[in-house]
């Protein structure tokens, strides 16, 4: 397993940034989502998935532990849209660490996958409505104590040639 960006969402994070950060529309925000590891589908078969239904309709599941829940990032929790690094012909992108306070090893258990996906409507949409981005091997068992992800310290997203 690795890290991967969903079809779906290939060319699409830094203009999704854009939109959140912009409030373009208002309610547009990231949806961060941690998955069980048992169960979880190969990367090939996940970056083909258009939804965050989809990505949980199959065997892959959202983890259900005490202690987790969905984080989801406005544009008061992202930074200034970031220049492009000129220098290395390539675009990053970034949220900052997440943390869960807490986690206990109950629910779905052990983690395995990190999601960050775009919502454009958080107080109208459902999961059907949610774009998966990119997929972060976050693999952890939770023992009762805080979970933080720090997905890349380069950034959860890079576009380049």
């Amino acid at each position: 397993m690795a890290n991967i960006v969903f079809n779906i969402a290939k060319g699409q994070p830094v203009e999704y940034y854009r939109r959140v950060k912009g409030n373009d529309p208002t309610n547009a925000a990231f949806v961060v989502v941690l998955l069980a590891s048992s169960g979880l589908v190969s990367d090939a078969t996940m970056k083909d998935y258009d939804t965050l239904s989809a990505v949980l309709a199959g065997a892959s599941n959202e983890a259900t532990n005490t202690g987790y829940a969905r984080k989801v990032l406005t544009d008061s929790d992202l930074a200034a849209l970031p220049a492009p690094d000129d220098t290395n012909d390539r675009y990053d992108i970034d949220i900052a660490d997440q943390v869960w306070t807490a986690v206990a090893n109950d629910g779905t258990g052990a983690i395995g996958k990190l999601l960050v996906c775009y919502d454009s409507d958080t107080t109208g949409g459902t999961d059907a409505n949610i774009v998966p981005m990119t997929a972060h091997d976050f693999v952890v068992t939770p023992d009762g104590n805080n979970i933080t992800a720090v997905v890349n310290a380069a950034g959860f997203f890079r576009a380049a040639e």
